[in-house]
């Protein structure tokens, strides 16, 4: 009965409002779960070739939509779940750093499902999840307050978790802390290529109105085109790392990374270095 109603969504081009539904429905904890099992039913009317996802290998006829408000065209794998910028962060980590060579402790905050089986199966890397509630996390904590000792990670990655955060400042500090010298993060945000400078205000607590403000029900702020002075702290170096546009215009197309004629600060990926 499900495949039978996902297939007439496929044939009638509403998969876009089955996904937003699910997305803007179902609680985060239980979300990657939820969209994991209904892909997999559906990935069957997706074969071909004209799209291929560089984490998991396999490819498409297309990609799913995918957007809490806006939805995207083709951007989700329905096989590992990668978004666009997962794809892309799996490039960057290949082809520009040694995560995948070299023995490495890393730290992998509000971890992306497409992601935890492939750095866990590598022998070279001590691998450890963390999340407030995630069930695919290794320990729960507050990225505001977390419990991990001072220098302990070579590496680490959280993705799309600072705009949720209560106090920026304490998240940061904290990404810092347990960053070793010499160490590096990859710290990408949403941000609006249109807002010069990034938005808080906390007097918005109505989700409602937090959708109008931030883009999202359960953001708290949105990022400008200040993002990295945002980041910055002393004793950090900041990266703005336009690896996207070192990439040919076919493989952004095939991978699907993003719409090749509109390459913006969205798609630029973020990395601070801990200064020795």
């Amino acid at each position: 009965k499900i495949k039978k109603t996902i297939s007439k969504a496929i044939k009638l081009n509403d998969m876009k409002r089955i996904i937003k539904f699910f997305l803007r429905n179902i609680p985060r904890k239980y979300l990657q779960k939820v969209v994991y099992f209904a892909t997999n039913s559906i990935k069957v009317f997706y074969l071909g070739n004209k799209v291929e996802c560089c984490v998991c290998g396999k490819h498409y006829r297309k990609f799913l939509p995918y957007g809490y408000v806006h939805s995207r065209e083709n951007a989700l794998c329905p096989n590992c779940l990668s978004l666009e910028r997962h794809r892309l962060i799996w490039l960057y980590l290949k082809e520009k750093t040694e995560l995948f060579s070299s023995n490495i402790s890393f730290l992998h905050i509000a971890p992306e499902l497409c992601f935890i089986s492939r750095f866990r199966n590598q022998q070279n890397i001590n691998y450890t999840t963390a999340d407030l509630e995630s069930p695919w996390a290794d320990i729960h904590l507050n990225v505001e307050q977390m419990p991990l000792e001072t220098e302990t990670y070579d590496f680490v990655m959280a993705n799309h978790i600072l705009e949720h955060v209560d106090n920026l400042d304490k998240a940061l500090s904290e990404i810092y802390r347990v960053l070793k010298k010499g160490g590096f993060a990859i710290l990408i945000s949403p941000i609006n290529p249109r807002r010069d400078k990034s938005y808080e205000d906390k007097t918005i607590t109505d989700p409602f109105e937090r959708e109008k403000h931030f883009g999202q029900k359960d953001h708290v702020r949105e990022f400008g085109m200040d993002y990295a002075s945002v980041l910055k702290k002393e004793g950090i170096e900041i990266i703005e790392d336009r690896f996207i546009e070192t990439l040919d215009r076919e493989k952004v197309i095939r991978y699907a990374l993003a719409n090749p004629d509109n390459i913006t600060i969205e798609n630029h990926i973020f990395v601070v270095r801990k200064q020795n």
